[in-house]
């Protein structure tokens, strides 16, 4: 999980704050088999920082642990340029500074929030000069801040209190507040020594922006004889005659290009208007970054805090709709930290596409899936609405086997409703595949084609079309439409003709000739454990009376805010990707393409022909 960078402390009493260290960001991953220590490209560190990694033996339980690997100055504090010395022998105090724990006893624990994740941390760690835990502060970031400039740290990382871990992501959820400005840069080449200097007079230095290397500047300052010819050894194999900029660069003499390959440290005073860093200085080689990892970083202005400008919305918080008075609460609230999109985000989406996607809730008993938080938890199932909600909002109750009760289901008839529902936090909308009228007889079958993490979105889009040609031999129309996650669903109509099982049994059939054609990489077992962590499962058993899907034009709590789409079979193909259709360009699709989907509500198949026509 990485920071965003932010340009300012603050106050928070959901936040914590913890020191910013200035080394090699390592996991450690310990069991009984062995232990693993390595950076974030997946380079060993075992044999780099051998003392660490032996220490990692007291540790009792298996676990995986994220930290800092930091050489430590005469005053106990952490240096980069130390963390160099240590690497070429020198005899140098080095610990590894420990903030986050993703798993214990074999089991993840990254959806757990931040502050539990630590003291499980903290209790794991044994009593060790080589291995630490990294404490924090709550609440008081800008006092906290103070002291870190005071002792001239490089800065602090702010983190949201409750937020999950997330792999591989650049997350809101925790921003870095630079003191001292340091960021990475790629050496592109150098300059020739002038006076009584050797190897090479300056480092020129870029960043990549968009795909391309980007100049930044170059500094001949930061470097001791012994650094010089050390890197002056390093770039000789790397040495090319092309320069790796697409245009000219301002820098007086003559330049010996190289690859660019090696990353370095850089400390600098300020960015220039033209983009080029001043007064910047050596700080040492990178070994744990690669050079299509640096980037220009982009200042994070979506967390809720006094230090920034809150984005304005549409709506307001008291409308009048249809006569029907709502109160819109948390309007500004962050439901997806990365993009910065708000609750108010996702009421203004609903008000904009209520026209299309009513067609598809209208008179459908609500399973409402309520994220008051956004993306920052699971959220939870809330079926039994009605009676809490105002006198003008629809509902009916219906009896559940399962809870031995009535359950009172919200009925979502108009704009109000669904307003009403989505300031509840339903980001998505889940409606039964049937109406009041026909309660025990679906609208329409649906094929839900769901991917293990394993399977590529070009084995969902290849399934998809193998149930088409199925569908189409017994000439049964049917009608695709992205999830909006990972998956395809594929909606068949029915007319509300049939029962509920007699849709599952025809569903069943489909799903099990398309897996009979596709057996390298389909499975309609359920049980994720049974059909193996490789396989698409056909979900069939979707077509039970109270299962729901996201219906069509409904966001998912996903990152970019997607949106289950429907779509043309003749788009269907290598290359679709779920991620292009978002809460920022479905309304203009529709615009251009109109309504995909209706015809999942007009005259359904007929059954008995198709089934015919499949087995002759």
């Amino acid at each position: 999980m990485l920071a965003k960078l932010h340009d300012a402390p603050f106050d928070d009493p959901n936040w914590i704050y913890e020191i910013k260290w200035d080394g090699y960001r390592a996991i450690a991953e310990v069991s009984k088999k062995g232990s693993r220590l390595y950076s974030r490209n997946g380079l060993s560190f075992s044999e780099d920082y051998p003392a660490i990694f032996e220490e990692l033996g007291k540790i009792k339980k298996e676990a995986v642990l994220d930290g800092e690997i930091v050489a430590l100055d005469k005053d106990g504090k952490p240096s980069f340029q130390l963390i160099q010395q240590y690497a070429q022998g020198g005899e140098v105090p080095i610990c590894y500074y420990v903030f986050d724990c993703l798993s214990v006893g074999g089991k993840s624990i990254e959806s757990k929030p931040l502050l539990e994740r630590k003291k499980i941390l903290k209790a794991l760690l044994p009593k060790s000069d080589l291995i630490k835990y990294c404490d924090h502060i709550e609440e008081r970031g800008k006092d906290f801040f103070a002291l870190v400039k005071k002792q001239g740290l490089e800065g602090m990382i702010a983190k949201r209190a409750d937020s999950v871990y997330k792999e591989a992501t650049r997350s809101a959820d925790w921003l870095k507040v630079k003191n001292v400005i340091m960021e990475e840069a790629v050496i592109a080449g150098y300059t020739e020594p002038g006076g009584s200097r050797k190897y090479f007079g300056a480092l020129v230095l870029g960043l990549y922006k968009k795909g391309k290397l980007v100049y930044i500047g170059h500094t001949g300052t930061g470097f001791t004889e012994k650094t010089l010819k050390e890197l002056y050894n390093k770039l000789q194999p790397l040495k090319t005659d092309t320069s790796p900029f697409d245009v000219k660069v301002p820098v007086n003499g003559e330049v010996t290009w190289v690859q660019p390959k090696l990353v370095c440290n850089l400390k600098y005073t300020e960015v220039t208007q033209g983009g080029t860093r001043r007064h910047p200085v050596f700080m040492g080689l990178r070994i744990d970054k690669e050079a299509q990892e640096v980037h220009e970083e982009v200042k994070d202005d979506s967390s809720q805090n006094e230090a920034e400008a809150i984005k304005p919305h549409k709506m307001e918080a008291t409308k009048t709709i249809n006569g029907k008075k709502l109160a819109f609460t948390h309007l500004d609230k962050i439901f997806w930290p990365d993009e910065g999109y708000t609750k108010g985000d996702v009421i203004d989406y609903y008000n904009t596409v209520y026209p299309h996607i009513i067609k598809y809730m209208k008179d459908r008993p609500e399973s409402l899936l309520r994220m008051p938080n956004g993306l920052a938890d699971k959220g939870f199932f809330h079926k039994d609405a009605g009676l809490n909600a105002p006198e003008w909002v629809k509902h009916i109750a219906l009896y559940s086997e399962s809870a031995n009760k009535d359950i009172n289901y919200i009925i979502c008839n108009d704009k109000p409703t669904l307003l009403y529902l989505a300031n509840l936090g339903c980001i998505e909308m889940n409606p039964w595949n049937s109406r009041l009228k026909s309660l025990d007889n679906p609208d329409y079958l649906v094929m839900d084609i769901d991917p293990s993490e394993h399977n590529t979105f070009e084995q969902v889009v290849e399934t998809a079309n193998v149930i088409k040609e199925i569908l189409d031999k017994a000439g049964a129309v049917s009608f695709p439409k992205t999830s909006g996650a990972t998956g395809i669903h594929v909606y068949v109509p029915l007319g509300a003709k049939y029962t509920y099982d007699q849709a599952k049994e025809f569903a069943h059939v489909i799903a099990t000739m398309t897996q009979q054609q596709l057996p390298e990489f389909t499975s309609l077992e359920r049980s994720l454990s049974k059909r193996g962590k490789d396989n698409i499962y056909i979900d069939f058993l979707q077509n039970r009376k109270g299962q729901t899907l996201a219906c069509a034009y409904s966001l998912r709590p996903k990152p970019g805010a997607t949106v289950s789409t429907p779509l043309e079979w003749s788009e269907v193909k290598s290359g679709l990707l779920p991620s292009d259709f978002t809460m920022k360009n479905i309304v203009q699709r529709i615009e251009k393409k109109g309504d995909l989907f209706g015809g999942v509500l007009l005259k359904g198949i007929d059954m008995m022909k198709c089934l015919k026509k499949l087995n002759s």
